[in-house]
């Protein structure tokens, strides 16, 4: 009966055995289990095969000529498979979405092997793919693409601490094994398999059904950032905003919610037919499409009667309705541009039609759902923490919020509460937006749903209902604002972004409005301080006291233009692996935000993706931020990705990055070894001004502090840095792979092999407060590991009784010569060793002359005066990668 409650348990989409909506098969069998035997939502058909066919179902190849395909989704199946199907067809797998989460797509591009989610056909052109979760999808079935995503944070719509396995079918590797029967479950020819977006669980269709619902996040479970323990309020905040995944993967076509339909039927689907007795008609779902010329093409015989156009259409809009409640209207060209034509009533000359076919088919049709004095619509509970339950529930012309709201609440158990204390709220399950919108109290219902249905049939297959309860949960959105001038009081930021952006509210970055949020973050984008352009990236509220013992969450940031535009494809790997909240893109921010979000965090580790200078940029911030970190001294991992790497080689990272599986890098990291690394301060005090000063008169610059990880070099290292760091300003283009930078080098190096320099007489050196007599050599290198100029041992393993053997943990640099560019070449052929001049904690170089210094391959010419090298605050906690894996058992 229509006022029964009635409950579909089951996860998010395709992960339980018990499936609604109607399918339809050409011979269907009984079967006494409780599960239904009609496959879901599908609508079969025997076909005969033309080519090699695989069944989606059991991945088998189908043998002989028949097979049967679902005419909506594509679905192919054995005869003897079609019973256990399981598998929702794409017209009703937005009812089967627990907590319904939009997409986030990044630019359109090519995927080999890769099937689309929802007509499940193979990728052959440019197509989306969720920067999130494992989603592909060709660009025009991106309407109808089901709002499944992870969730990934809490928003207040539906929050609860336990996680279900959150199953995605298909595009697994072809080497895959089920988890449960330890077969092959992958194929590189359909679109089958399960896989866990959180832990990472293969399994059969078959077989993921009996595997246990509740996810533990797997292997990684221990790095990963539950998103029980994430909030972010991000009601105005698009999903690229809510990942800061940078906007320039943001095409002209994501704006809003949909894509330029004119492109968008499914010509690759629909040819149009040479044949006389085939006709292909445009079909529109609603005004909106209309206005949009957003369409979808059909083939249908020209003998065809309007039932059977009606049902082709449904199809094409993925809508496994009764096509007797719909109808078709014709339309001309000059019909469309006509506001008074799309929106006038059901027309007169259409009632009647008996076929489509006439002398002059109409160019375009547009198909309507027809008017009703009732409907049965399902209101789902926003409380439930698992399961799709809903109620359904018949309403007429006089139903309204109110009376909806009275009817429900009994059918809850709820009857004895106040009906103020909840409200009922229209969720439209967009791709790429899911947009809510809570209803007057006087609404009439089936007004609302009419309105809805004339602006797109589409849309009401998409659109839902929930009765929330009413919370005075106080809204929060954390905005951090870069860019802004350094070492400036509390006082002058707060005068500076009051002047610049008209902040109303006294506190910046914690704003309990979602339009002052909205308002402040677009015009951060358009404002420039002192010619710097400020930036703005939300951030989520990390709730410390949700996250589980034994999780030592893994903060990672990405440089994506280090290591030849790896980082791009590191950055969708990790927030595929983890929680995108936990992964920050460097170039959006740099590394505090993600320091801010994860100030309350007891105990966390980070990954650093990049070269020694980004490795460097992170440490820095760390100790500008360390202050106010709960965990003060988090140890850092390293995916080396720049040209050198010398950090990430003397702790076992590699040489460089070169396409591992970032699943092994983090089991990596979760195994490695904590190690202590000094870290030195350089004080830059030039006493002369510097060179280009208005009319040769200005003061000297002010005295600068620098970090140093690695080394310091003056002379001839530093003058090789300095002319690839222009070279490379000239043609950043060119310098996308590790083996062209290198090759620059060696360039840049024997232009310089002719040229003498008096290094020696040039510079003073003092160590410890005593002076140390320099040989004649071209460049001085002050070295704090074993590793220089991309893995050369520049100290040497002689045993030397004047000094003790080097540590990056000892308190100590290491002082060596180079007498010129031929000997800096045998160094880094491993035929000779540097000279070795002294070893100490505290030292003071005085130029004499400008001349060029490098820290860290960061190069410029400093002015004559003191270089004070000395010891930084605490030392760093490193994670070193361990020689033997360890064998950690799953709990």
């Amino acid at each position: 009966m229509a006022d029964e409650a009635r409950s579909l348990l089951g996860g998010s989409p395709a992960s339980s055995p018990v499936l609604a909506g109607r399918g339809r098969v050409s011979s269907s069998s009984s079967s006494s289990s409780s599960s239904s035997a009609i496959p879901p939502g599908h609508s079969f058909r025997r076909v005969t095969l033309t080519k090699p066919t695989f069944c989606h179902y059991c991945t088998d190849f189908i043998w002989g000529l028949a097979g049967y395909l679902c005419e909506v989704c594509n679905f192919m199946s054995h005869e003897k498979c079609l019973k256990n199907v399981n598998i929702p067809c794409s017209c009703i797998a937005p009812s089967h979405v627990r907590v319904p989460v939009a997409h986030c797509f990044g630019p359109p591009g090519h995927y080999k092997r890769k099937f689309c989610t929802v007509c499940r056909k193979s990728l052959e052109s440019p197509a989306f793919r969720c920067e999130v979760c494992e989603l592909h999808v060709h660009t025009d079935c991106i309407l109808f693409v089901c709002s499944d995503c992870r969730q990934c944070h809490q928003d207040g719509h539906q929050d609860h601490d336990t996680y279900h396995h959150h199953w995605r079918e298909g595009n697994l590797p072809s080497g895959a094994r089920c988890e449960v029967c330890k077969k092959t479950c992958g194929s590189s020819e359909v679109l089958s398999g399960m896989r866990c977006e959180w832990c990472g669980m293969l399994a059969h269709a078959a077989c993921y059904v009996v595997v246990t619902p509740e996810c533990t996040f797997g292997r990684l479970r221990s790095m990963i950032l539950p998103p029980s323990c994430v909030q972010l309020f991000s009601r105005n905040f698009s999903k690229l905003h809510c990942f800061r995944i940078s906007e320039n993967l943001q095409t002209e076509s994501d704006e809003g919610d949909d894509v330029d339909g004119s492109t968008q039927g499914p010509a690759k689907d629909v040819q149009i037919s040479t044949d006389s007795s085939k006709q292909t008609l445009k079909i529109f779902d609603g005004s909106d499409g209309v206005k949009r010329n957003q369409f979808r093409l059909i083939s249908v015989p020209r003998i065809a009667k309007n039932e059977e156009v009606v049902e082709a259409a449904l199809r094409a809009y993925y809508i496994n309705d009764d096509q007797q409640e719909y109808e078709l209207q014709t339309f001309t060209q000059q019909a469309l541009l006509s506001d008074d034509v799309i929106n006038r009533n059901d027309a007169a000359e259409d009632s009647n039609l008996g076929s489509v076919f006439r002398e002059s088919v109409p160019e375009a049709w547009i198909i309507r759902a027809k008017p009703k004095d009732e409907e049965v619509i399902r209101i789902y509970p926003a409380w439930l923490q698992e399961g799709t339950a809903y109620i359904s529930l018949r309403v007429n012309r006089d139903s309204t919020t109110q009376t909806v709201i009275k009817e429900v609440l009994p059918l809850l158990g709820r009857q004895a509460e106040c009906l103020q204390n909840f409200r009922l709220v229209e969720v439209l399950m967009g791709g790429k937006q899911v947009q809510r919108m809570v209803l007057d109290s006087q609404k009439l219902i089936l007004n609302r749903l009419e309105d809805i249905k004339k602006i797109s049939i589409r849309q009401m297959n998409q659109t839902r209902f929930y009765i929330v309860e009413n919370s005075k949960s106080t809204v929060q959105v954390n905005v951090f604002v870069g860019g802004l001038p350094p070492q400036l009081s509390p006082e002058e930021y707060m005068n500076i972004l009051k002047d610049e952006l008209a902040i109303k509210s006294a506190v910046v970055l914690e704003i309990s409005c979602f339009s002052e949020a909205e308002r402040i973050y677009m015009l951060v984008k358009d404002t420039t301080i002192n010619d710097k352009p400020l930036n703005a990236v939300v951030i989520p509220e990390v709730m410390a006291s949700k996250i589980p013992q034994n999780c030592w969450p893994l903060l990672v940031f990405v440089n994506p233009k280090s290591g030849g535009l790896k980082g791009r494809d590191l950055l969708y790997c990790f927030r595929k692996l983890l929680n995108p909240h936990q992964v920050f893109e460097l170039t959006n921010g740099g590394p505090l935000p993600g320091f801010h979000t994860f100030s309350k965090v007891p105990s966390f580790r980070v990954l650093v993706c990049g070269g020694d200078g980004t490795v460097g940029w992170v440490l820095g911030a760390l100790e500008e931020i360390r202050h106010k970190l709960v965990c003060s001294e988090p140890s850092v991992a390293i995916l080396p990705l720049g040209t050198g790497n010398d950090l990430g080689r003397v702790l076992r990272w590699g040489a460089g990055y070169s396409g591992e599986d970032p699943y092994s890098i983090l089991i990596s990291v979760d195994e490695a070894d904590n190690v202590l690394m000094d870290r030195w301060t350089i004080l830059l005090d030039a006493e002369e001004p510097a060179e280009g000063a208005e009319n040769g008169v200005a003061e000297p610059e002010p005295p600068k502090i620098v970090q140093m990880n690695n080394y310091c070099g003056l002379g001839i290292d530093a003058e090789l840095s300095l002319d690839f760091h222009h070279a490379r300003e000239e043609e950043p283009g060119k310098f996308n792979s590790r083996f062209h930078n290198k090759g620059v080098y060696v360039k840049v190096g024997l232009q310089k092999i002719s040229h003498t320099r008096n290094l020696h007489k040039d510079i003073k050196l003092q160590v410890d407060q005593r002076e140390v007599e320099l040989p004649n050599i071209e460049g001085l290198i002050f070295i704090n590991i074993p590793s220089w100029g991309s893995g050369a041992d520049l100290w040497g393993t002689d045993s030397d009784d004047r000094f003790e053997k080097p540590r990056i943990d000892d308190g100590l640099l290491e002082v060596v010569g180079v007498t010129g560019v031929v000997h800096m070449g045998q160094v880094q052929s491993g035929f000779r060793s540097g000279i070795r001049i002294a070893q100490g904690s505290y030292f003071r170089v005085t130029l004499l002359k400008p001349i060029p210094v490098q820290v860290d391959g960061e190069p410029w010419i400093q002015a004559p005066g003191q270089i004070i090298i000395s010891a930084a605050g605490p030392k760093v906690h490193m994670l070193k990668k361990s020689k033997q894996k360890k064998k950690k058992l799953e709990a």
